[in-house]
């Protein structure tokens, strides 16, 4: 809680003791707001009474036999649910009273409606200067498009990613997971953390955070950016393969394919000897990264006779040998079978009150002494509401008359 010592005894991660209000729905911030519960802070999701996040409905897939969404279930992890109707005036008297004692808010909400319902950044934070406020939108607060909706397919075309992804003579492609939200979430993970540091470092003031999912689309473009801003040349798609390496891609073996990387010169020799080609190496054509790249029109196809001899486990194997870095192209199946993906803790379980045992991917954040963690399911839909309003010193007489009024669930 803002402004409260903090006690390190009995610690869930190195955010014991920061309380997250999350009013985010679908992806960006959901994802956001887990990363923070699985580093220990006490996330409360906020969602509305007549149905909650609309990911709980987006079915199929449910998990097992009961109708949990494994969308929702995907990115809910590690947070408390509090069903509540902020389209009602005491709905939304109930949410300051929570962000009163909340070092973090978080929501998506389209520009100016917190600000209608009074819930904006200015008036929270002079209940509590040392809030922390959190707002994803698809365009941002300002600009000339600011006020328009987003999601993750429009973004990946408006905001490039679709232009280099897939092969050269086929059709745009989105990225297979929704990328611009996953990225939103993280640089809104990086801000909030940023945020409370700064906080902690000065005065105890809190601050805004606006982040949108195409300046995010934008950040994420890094070297294809600056290859246009260089050549003035946009790039284009080019399936596996990156315009300044060669040899690095996907190659085609007897049974499908295998990807195998050359990024730096001290493996090019491996490369050719592990293939047979050792003249290769002496080629003059070939002989550095910038040769290879200026003449990837004649080099590849005499490799990909190469590796066509090779069944793709065959090809991972003598590239291994050689010390060359070489993968078999894996299914979900496979990545979450794959003995140093269980080593690292990286498929976990949690057992749920509808879907049983639930399986998800863990917390990539390893931590010496204060880990992340998987603790807890994704909530039902207002499990904790009562509990939550407790703590924030409502009384079961008062609870119950919000109830009645349908201003909780």
């Amino acid at each position: 809680m803002t402004g409260e010592a903090r006690d390190p005894a009995g610690e869930t991660g190195p955010l014991d003791g920061v309380t997250v209000l999350d009013a985010s729905r679908v992806l960006a911030g959901p994802f956001c707001a887990m990363q923070l519960g699985d580093l220990g802070a006490d996330v409360v999701k906020v969602e509305r009474p007549d149905g909650g996040d609309q990911t709980r409905g987006w079915t199929p897939p449910s998990y097992g036999d009961s109708t949990e969404a494994a969308y929702y279930l995907s990115v809910n992890r590690n947070k408390r649910s509090v069903a509540l109707n902020l389209a009602t005036e005491e709905g939304r008297a109930v949410f300051r009273d929570l962000a009163d004692t909340a070092d973090v808010v978080l929501h998506n909400f389209r520009v100016g409606k917190m600000a209608e319902w009074g819930l904006d950044y200015p008036t929270l934070a002079a209940r509590n200067p040392g809030l922390v406020y959190a707002h994803i939108t698809g365009y941002g607060e300002w600009g000339p498009h600011r006020h328009r909706s987003a999601y993750d397919l429009a973004i990946q075309a408006e905001g490039g990613m679709m232009s280099i992804t897939g092969t050269p003579d086929g059709e745009p492609v989105r990225v297979g997971v929704a990328i611009t939200d996953l990225a939103t979430g993280y640089y809104t993970t990086q801000g909030i953390l940023a945020a409370l540091f700064e906080r902690e470092l000065g005065d105890g003031e809190g601050q805004k955070l606006d982040v949108s999912l195409l300046d995010a689309a934008a950040a994420l473009n890094t070297y294809a950016a600056l290859f246009y801003f260089a050549t003035d040349d946009p790039p284009g798609r080019s399936g596996s393969k990156i315009p300044n390496i060669v040899p690095y891609q996907a190659f085609p073996t007897t049974d499908g394919h295998a990807v195998v990387a050359v990024p730096s010169e001290h493996l090019w020799p491996g490369f050719c000897a592990a293939l047979g080609r050792e003249e290769l190496v002496d080629d003059e054509r070939f002989a550095t990264n910038d040769d290879r790249v200026r003449n990837r029109a004649t080099l590849e196809p005499m490799l990909e006779a190469e590796t066509r001899e090779y069944t793709a486990a065959a090809l991972v194997e003598t590239m291994r040998d050689h010390d060359v870095p070489a993968t078999p192209i894996h299914d979900m199946a496979a990545v979450y079978d794959h003995e140093q993906i269980r080593a690292r803790g990286m498929r976990e379980r949690v057992d749920h009150p509808t879907a049983g045992e639930v399986e998800m991917p863990g917390s990539p954040m390893h931590m010496s002494r204060t880990p992340a963690s998987v603790r807890d399911p994704p909530p039902l839909l207002g499990e904790h509401t009562d509990a939550v309003l407790r703590e924030t010193g409502y009384d079961e007489e008062r609870i119950a008359a919000l109830r009645d009024a349908d201003v909780v669930a």
